[in-house]
């Protein structure tokens, strides 16, 4: 049975600012929320931060297992080994195919939960 089209909008959370090296350097420093002294201003941008990062994890998700798809095509004739991807990416062979299969799925276009 095919997998429904993903029908859920993105989320399109706060951009992420790109910090001054001085203050990357800084290990206290973060996104500048040190300097927010209202709680309630310091919720919503550490809420936003919050979402932004774990839209950007998803994504990289996303592009992790079409690039492990694409890697393990048969029909490409310098294709990797499951076990091949899984040493470069460093996971374990068990997520290695489940990202080739997730990666699959979204060549597909009809994007699924790994879970």
């Amino acid at each position: 049975m095919a997998e429904p089209e993903r029908t859920e909008r993105r989320l399109r959370p706060a951009p992420l600012l790109f910090e001054p090296s001085e203050a990357v350097a800084d290990p206290e420093h973060f996104f500048d929320l040190e300097s927010i002294e209202d709680p309630s201003e310091l919720l919503t941008r550490a809420t936003e931060l919050t979402l932004a990062f774990r839209a950007a994890q998803e994504r990289a998700v996303e592009f992790q297992a079409l690039a492990a798809a694409q890697l393990a095509d048969p029909r490409r004739f310098d294709r990797l080994s499951p076990a091949l991807i899984a040493e470069q990416a460093e996971w374990t062979e068990d997520y290695a195919l489940k990202m080739i299969e997730f990666g699959e799925t979204l060549q597909r276009g009809t994007g699924t939960d790994l879970t």
